[in-house]
């Protein structure tokens, strides 16, 4: 049970193969994008889970190196004038990176024990008796002992061996877009926004580069049809949705239209009722994922501890590993997921009304103290210690 593929190298992906690297397996990464993907909005961890996780990891201290201190959240009228202001530990967590960065890291601390396939996808999944026979878009067809899907949401993994996206992945009535550009508004820490009904449309500063910035759409709709590989109508469909709206929506729109690269996605959630099957199993996102407000990074990344640890120790039963691999976290997951349900409400509502009340109470301060209180209140895990019965890895 020495050959493991990973399809995906984002978070949980390389993740769960610096750990099987770390337990002496063999893990293949496999990813669709011809590198790693850069840029995206900040994640952050939060909690004692969370954190352990990292410091197991060896990562904590280049992470809390690199971490942004956190995005204050402005909300403006059509003139700019400020309406609401949420400070950074609103959404920052404990320690807040930007996406690019926490990848970059993740794939440096698995690279000495795993191989990579950049710019292709699995095409095909075919137990065999002894283990996966994996075609590719690309590479040949090879044979592994587990496959695991790290892939997202849109689980391609989870496509072939589990059934169609829709049996799995229910859309909360919201999209999210991000792109790059010039900080034209000067933005400084954290972001600027600006609401109509059901659509928020901001701009945030990098805090590496003061010349760069980040764009972040969001808007209601019912679910959309069209290319999740296709930039093109993804553009249309976000220009589409902010057509006449004023503030500086024209000039951010104009930047999406010269954007070489876009994040376009629902916000929606994944809920399978078993993660495994077979010699294939699911991590993240792909299990039990929630697109935005979720902790769906924190969670991929204790999944792929957790997953890995129990692979280490079974000795090659994988059903018995998957099977605690799942006991073990999918309450824990469950109980942070539902935070994504809230999420575009809250940044979005979708009434003019729904806009002023929620900017009144937040603007309050013992109500948004009461609510920084609440969200320092994320699920715990009695995490399982794997120094213990695997003491060569933690050297």
């Amino acid at each position: 049970m020495r050959r493991v593929l990973i399809s995906g190298a984002s978070i949980a992906g390389p993740a769960l193969a610096h750990w099987l690297g770390r337990y002496g397996f063999e893990p293949t990464v496999v990813e669709l994008a011809p590198a790693l993907r850069g840029g995206g909005q900040a994640v952050d961890f939060r909690g004692e889970t969370h954190l352990s996780v990292l410091e197991r990891m060896g990562v904590l201290t280049q992470l809390r190196r690199i971490r942004t201190g956190g995005s204050p959240m402005r909300f403006v009228d059509d003139r700019g004038r400020q309406l609401l202001c949420l400070p950074a530990e609103f959404a920052g967590g404990d320690v807040e990176v930007p996406r690019g960065d926490l990848a970059r890291v993740l794939h440096e601390h698995s690279l000495p024990h795993t191989e990579y396939l950049f710019g292709d996808s699995i095409t095909g999944l075919t137990e065999t008796a002894g283990g996966v026979r994996v075609t590719f878009r690309s590479a040949a067809p090879r044979e592994f002992d587990l496959v695991i899907g790290a892939d997202g949401l849109h689980s391609h993994v989870r496509r072939l061996a589990f059934g169609p996206e829709e049996r799995f992945v229910r859309h909360l009535g919201y999209y999210a877009a991000t792109w790059q550009l010039p900080n034209y508004l000067d933005v400084g820490r954290g972001s600027v926004g600006h609401n109509t009904p059901g659509r928020l449309a901001s701009v945030g500063g990098d805090h590496r580069d003061a010349a760069k910035a980040g764009a972040f759409f969001l808007f209601a709709s019912p679910q959309l049809t069209y290319d999740r590989h296709d930039p093109v109508q993804q553009k249309a469909l976000i220009t589409t949705a902010f057509a006449g709206i004023g503030w500086e929506v024209p000039r951010l729109l104009d930047s999406l239209r010269q954007a070489p690269e876009i994040y376009f996605d629902s916000i929606s959630r994944a809920d399978v009722p078993s993660w495994s099957k077979g010699r294939i199993c699911l991590v993240g996102d792909a299990s039990c994922g929630a697109t935005i407000g979720g902790m769906g990074t924190g969670t991929g990344v204790v999944a792929a501890y957790v997953l890995a640890g129990e692979l280490a120790l079974a000795a090659g039963d994988h059903r018995a590993a998957f099977t605690r691999y799942e006991n073990t976290m999918r309450a824990y997951a469950q109980g942070c997921q539902k935070g994504g349900d809230r999420t575009g409400k809250f940044l979005a509502p979708g009434t003019a009304t729904g806009i002023r009340l929620r900017n009144g109470l937040m603007g309050r301060r013992a109500i948004l103290n009461r609510m920084l209180k609440e969200g320092q209140k994320v699920s715990t895990l009695a995490l399982p210690d794997y120094r213990a019965a695997l003491p060569s890895a933690f050297e």
